[in-house]
């Protein structure tokens, strides 16, 4: 793994725990959020219906949809309650520094 491979979307300053933000990683919007001071990213888009995840409401490592409350675990992605039945990506979080970086998905 290079660290090519990785692009800075944030510094760790910007999102104190439980707080949570959409980031731009190349064409894809992602969830960064601070559970507890560790960093966690997932894709933004809830696979029900579209909503923007971080439009939502973090819950301690949930995240709940604005549309239809679905909850979304960001440590692992997985749908947690319906109407969601699918996942969403999860993306390799790394700090260096104050640097957040995120790996980009191979194409």
């Amino acid at each position: 793994m290079t660290e090519q491979e990785f692009v800075q979307v944030a510094q760790t300053g910007d999102l104190s725990p439980g707080e949570m933000t959409m980031v731009k990683l190349n064409r894809d919007q992602v969830l960064l959020a601070n559970v507890a001071g560790t960093f966690y990213a997932i894709n933004n888009m809830c696979t029900h219906m579209m909503g923007r995840l971080a439009k939502g409401f973090l819950d301690d490592s949930e995240v709940i949809c604005p549309f239809h409350s679905a909850r979304f675990s960001v440590v692992t992605g997985e749908a947690l309650t319906t109407p969601a039945k699918d996942n969403v990506q999860t993306y390799e979080v790394k700090i260096s520094g104050e640097e957040i970086l995120i790996r980009q998905s191979v194409a």
